[in-house]
């Protein structure tokens, strides 16, 4: 059987962030609690940013270092996104427009709530091993956005809303997949999967979200535990501490994992607490790094939580890395892979932690009036000239870096154009 797994990943965080102790400050709530959440940064999206431009700037970089005729071999584009911009559309065909993919691609895209980024990734990576195109790629993105909106009237923002507002990020991961599998490999055939239907969280509506956070954490927990179940029946003589080196969580905030973590292990392993604790900072700290710094980007969370792993773990000997991925809704996976010394070297060339420095911070103010303005973009707009110049100092922090943005909205179609 031929290697199979991620060539390439890359992570785009947009180009603004919020201090989120400073917004619990600002929203007056109780920090003690608030700190349980283990959350540091947010992403923001500003006016000009959208589930579009968020997945071109992740994945050009990628793109851009492949020769020509590698870059003809991507012949499956999968966008898994729970922010799509169109009923029918998919935000596929402006992504493989702007990124000048070959035209004999299979382009479409997938939604599944936060397993919308496992789903296109095993969907990619059973595509290779068919083998049906040999040497052939698959590039697979996955891109969400939140835009919390201040409600008609001025009305004051709920406690429940606020709690959940430090957590919803922005951003994308782009993977390239391959037989070539240089930053992880793939163990084939090393999975467990388990789904049920639960109204724990939804979109009723394009632009908000419902939900039970209590619930919603019950799933969670409920799916870890039985996708690594259906795992353990799958793979012979897997041991919950001692196979993985790594483990990196579809994160939502840092304390649902750590949550998830304690409870895998007192059930799994009977581990004692400072035990439990020792393990946590040992195996899943280093995949919190870049989640704490950029918040719940949805499908691409899991796999930021892998590429914080690659970058701020130890390789110097091949590691196995555990994944867990979840979707409200829901649907889970547990799988995993290998990283080796090369694949540390070749992530960090990407400089992923230098990105998230160089964005732009946001007062309270900038982002009071982001929030006041973000209605201009909500699904179904129609015509609009997108304001680059909302946040002044952001907008300057992305000249030179050969980003994409969008300019307008003109009869729904989206126009976009690249930041001299």
């Amino acid at each position: 059987m031929i290697s199979v797994g991620i060539e390439a990943m890359n992570i785009f965080a947009g180009s603004a962030y919020l201090d989120v102790m400073q917004l619990a400050k600002h929203r007056n709530l109780d920090t003690a609690r608030f700190e349980n959440l283990l959350m540091k940064e947010k992403a923001v999206a500003l006016p000009h940013e959208d589930p579009v431009t968020y997945a071109v700037n992740a994945a050009r970089p990628l793109l851009d270092r492949l020769t020509p005729a590698e870059k003809d071999r991507v012949e499956l584009l999968i966008t898994c996104t729970e922010s799509g911009i169109d009923f029918g559309k998919s935000i596929s065909t402006y992504i493989h427009h702007y990124l000048e993919l070959n035209r004999n691609c299979r382009l479409f895209e997938i939604k599944q709530a936060c397993y919308a980024g496992t789903a296109g990734f095993q969907m990619a990576v059973n595509f290779i091993l068919a083998q049906t195109s040999p040497g052939a790629k698959a590039l697979v993105i996955a891109t969400d956005i939140s835009r919390f909106m201040v409600v008609e009237g001025g009305e004051a923002i709920s406690e429940d809303w606020s709690f959940a507002e430090p957590s919803g990020g922005a951003g994308a991961v782009a993977m390239l997949i391959s037989n070539q599998p240089h930053v992880f490999r793939v163990d084939v055939g090393a999975n467990g999967y388990y789904g049920f239907e639960v109204m724990d969280t939804c979109r009723p509506v394009p632009d908000s979200e419902a939900g039970d956070a209590d619930l919603s954490l019950m799933s969670y927990l409920d799916c870890c535990e039985r996708a690594y179940g259906e795992y353990q029946k799958r793979v012979a003589g897997v041991d919950y501490q001692q196979t993985f080196q790594y483990l990196s969580f579809h994160t939502p905030f840092g304390g649902m994992v750590k949550g998830a973590h304690r409870t895998m292990m007192r059930k799994i392993v009977k581990a004692a607490p400072q035990q439990i604790e020792a393990d946590f900072r040992q195996r899943v700290v280093p995949g919190l790094t870049y989640c704490q710094r950029v918040g719940n980007i949805m499908g691409g969370t899991v796999f930021m939580s892998l590429a914080s792993t690659i970058d701020n773990g130890n390789f110097d000997q091949p590691a196995r890395v555990g994944c867990f991925s979840y979707g409200s809704g829901c649907c889970s996976e547990f799988y995993s892979g290998i990283v080796s010394k090369e694949g540390q070297i070749r992530q960090r060339q990407l400089g992923l932690e230098n990105t998230l420095n160089e964005r732009y911070h946001l007062s309270m103010p900038e982002y009071e009036a982001l929030l006041q303005g973000s209605g201009a973009i909500r699904f179904g707009t129609r015509n609009t000239v997108l304001d680059t110049q909302v946040v002044p100092g952001a907008w300057a922090k992305s000249r030179g870096k050969q980003r994409l943005y969008l300019k307008e909205i003109r009869e729904f179609h989206r126009k976009y154009e690249w930041i001299a």
